[in-house]
């Protein structure tokens, strides 16, 4: 084996830093604090300290698809989106299959992570573990972090002027794992995101009231995208990403708000983005419009102040007899076993190029893997993520100078404000995202080339879903499955939704989405023209 790398945590962050470490001769020791793996998508009925937690009754947001490890499809009667349950099956079915779970030191506490002496020469790292009341100490040629970032909740009780007279019940959303304890009770929750909305939909079944506090608003999107497709498989194309990029930006806002208007008018529920041309995280929920029509679910304005019983919003209403109060108010980032200023090198802001390598370092040894978010899945980022650390450790790839990536940051952060606003969160575009991770490791799918030797392949590829195995299709890492999943993975989406055949499972019909877009464009374009 080669240079020791610590990894910390053994979410699919971890164990994709694992594989990616073995595929390139380094020797990995994951610390995972808990006594298995999964990370996030290890339910518990209690919420742990220095863990992620999640409810019971969670689902997920990117289809299956969209989601696996590239080399590594789900079963095809796996449905599309899977509760907690069956996606941590499929992570602990390929730390098995890849033999990962050896490498991996279980209910082991990561205390200290420092440079030694000798960093400006070596790059070496000391790492303290600590297990059974015990530290360990030990010396490591490169770090990766993986410990994720919904960890260690933000709960602003400085924002809300009278909370400390509130005389009911409050906790973060955490804290919540099912509706049982709600039953017949007033609720008002604080925060519009994906967990705010799971979480008051699943009350307002059990509770008298329920009321969601939103500060900005936002987009609301079912799972189920045009023709009863996954929303991802249809939005997270390649063709799409160069329409979204290429088209003059008036263009492209209009047609993202008119899109995510479709389903319903966001300004007739109280829903509407402040700024609604953001690419912010929409809020993926089935069911919160039906709630907010039947009246069980109500949308309000920020709070501006509590009373014992009561809450004010900004817009002068009131919601009285407040039984319990739960903040979906998001994480902060922490990593208390690291040095701040390593990850936040300026200004207090995290600082890290392409979102994984601090600028700074003398030596390229550390890297943040599972931190970036954008419109796509986490373990195929996370998965592209980590091969090209275990590259950069193992000198098979450099990384530019200190000025050019500090440049690069700034470039980006530029692009960030226009696209996502201003957020603590590295949100970025997916398949820009992917396919610069891509270029550093020579696995960026090169479509001119497909076109002309697999012109079948290439059609798919481009036109049809962005979907994991097409960072596997080509390069080092390269896996030999990937062009047939690709080709076979409409019939993955469809075979867990016909269990009753009735005709022959439709596709969607590329080059028919491509005319209509074109056609579309090219009038908005003829309008423009006239006008201006």
């Amino acid at each position: 084996m080669g240079k020791r790398v610590a990894i910390v945590g053994a979410g699919v962050s971890g164990l994709a830093s694992i594989r990616c470490c073995l595929e390139e001769g380094l020797e990995p020791t994951c610390f995972e604090r808990s006594n298995d793996i999964g990370g996030l998508w290890k339910f518990l009925d209690h919420a742990e300290e220095g863990r992620a937690s999640i409810y019971q009754s969670v689902f997920t947001n990117s289809s299956k698809e969209m989601m696996c490890f590239p080399d590594f499809p789900y079963p095809d009667d796996y449905p599309n989106y899977m509760h907690h349950s069956k996606l941590q099956e499929y992570i602990k079915t390929f730390a098995q299959k890849k033999n990962l779970l050896r490498y991996i030191q279980f209910e082991t506490l990561v205390s200290s992570i420092k440079k030694c002496p000798s960093f400006l020469v070596t790059g070496q790292w000391e790492v303290v573990s600590e297990k059974d009341g015990k530290q360990e100490s030990t010396i490591f040629d490169a770090i990766m972090i993986c410990s994720g970032h919904h960890v260690y909740p933000n709960l602003p009780t400085d924002s809300f002027p009278g909370l400390h007279q509130f005389q009911g019940h409050y906790l973060h959303s955490r804290d919540y794992k099912d509706p049982d304890a709600f039953k017949g009770k007033r609720v008002l929750v604080i925060g519009l995101g994906n967990s705010g909305s799971d979480i008051a939909v699943e009350l307002s079944r059990l509770a008298t009231q329920v009321v969601i506090s939103t500060r900005s608003g936002s987009w609301v999107m079912s799972r189920v995208w045009d023709n009863g497709y996954p929303w991802d498989m249809v939005y997270v194309t390649r063709f799409a990403s160069f329409l979204r990029n290429a088209l003059p930006s008036f263009v492209s806002d209009w047609l993202y708000v008119k899109k995510m208007n479709t389903w319903f008018k966001h300004e007739n529920f109280g829903l509407m983005p402040l700024n609604g041309s953001l690419r912010k995280e929409p809020v993926f929920n089935d069911e919160l419009p039906s709630r907010i029509l039947c009246g069980t679910v109500s949308i309000k304005p920020n709070v501006k102040e509590f009373t014992e019983t009561s809450a004010v919003f900004e817009d002068g209403t009131v919601f009285e007899a407040i039984d319990s109060i739960i903040f979906a108010t998001g994480y902060d980032y922490a990593y208390p076993f690291l040095d701040d200023s390593i990850i936040k090198s300026r200004n207090n802001e995290v600082t890290l190029f392409k979102g994984i390598f601090p600028p700074l370092m003398e030596k390229p040894t550390l890297a943040v893997i599972g931190l970036v978010q954008s419109l796509g899945a986490a373990i195929p980022t996370a998965d592209l993520q980590a091969r090209w650390a275990a590259k950069v450790f193992a000198n098979s790839c450099t990384l530019p100078t200190t000025n050019e990536m500090m440049d690069n940051i700034d470039e980006k952060m530029g692009k960030k404000l226009k696209w996502f606003g201003q957020s603590q969160t590295l949100q970025t575009d997916y398949i820009t995202y992917m396919d610069e991770l891509g270029s550093f490791i020579g696995a960026k799918p090169n479509i001119p080339w497909l076109f002309l030797t697999d012109p079948q392949l290439a059609l798919e590829v481009y036109f049809g879903p962005c979907s994991p195995y097409q960072f596997r299709l080509m390069g080092p890492g390269k896996w030999d499955g990937a062009r047939n999943a690709i080709l076979t993975q409409w019939d993955r989406t469809v075979k867990p939704t016909r269990m009753r055949a009735v005709g022959k499972a439709q596709r969607p019909q590329h080059f028919y989405n491509l005319l209509r877009i074109l056609s579309f464009s090219v009038l908005l374009l003829a309008v423009w023209l006239t006008f201006y």
